[in-house]
């Protein structure tokens, strides 16, 4: 093989509300940890067991770092591509440490939110406040829960949402 891959995927829980630092040049650097649970039902006892891998999570690109700080928080269910990577760094002791990390670097990575739009939404909409919360964010300028990232509104389709100049048609 003339190459090599390094990329990780993961979807799982943000243990902690990410913790936002800023480089010296200004940009943003990211970093969460991650928990990753497997289950499955011992053949012995017939006992369900889990086992959670805990990941540390560093985003250096900007605009995921954003997305990151917004929307993310502890129990945020999400799905991350990243690269790992090992750094060695002093502790307060003076002690070289190592560690491993899923990094989502400046121009690579990816992360996509899993869980609703704004699960403060759900509870919102419980104590009778949603309509208001929903047009506080349109007034900041923000997309309503009813539009997709195109700006369409989600519900309507493809065929009335695409400029009919088109040469090809969609069916």
């Amino acid at each position: 093989m003339a190459g090599s891959v390094n990329k990780v995927i993961l979807i799982g829980n943000l243990g902690r509300d990410p913790e936002v630092r800023r480089m010296n040049d200004g940009n943003p650097v990211v970093s969460f940890s991650l928990a990753t649970t497997e289950s499955w039902r011992d053949k012995m006892t017939g006992e369900r067991r889990d086992r959670t891998e805990w990941h540390n999570i560093v985003i250096f690109n900007e605009n995921l770092a954003n997305i990151a700080e917004q929307y993310c928080k502890k129990g945020s269910k999400i799905y991350l591509e990243g690269q790992l990577q090992t750094r060695e760094y002093q502790d307060r002791d003076g002690n070289q440490r190592r560690t491993t990390e899923i990094v989502l670097q400046r121009f690579r990575g990816e992360l996509t939110l899993l869980d609703s739009r704004n699960r403060d939404d759900a509870h919102n909409q419980e104590s009778g406040a949603y309509g208001q919360a929903r047009s506080a964010n349109q007034n900041l300028g923000q997309q309503s829960p009813t539009q997709n990232h195109g700006g369409a509104p989600a519900h309507s389709s493809m065929k009335d949402y695409l400029d009919d100049d088109i040469p090809f048609g969609v069916d």
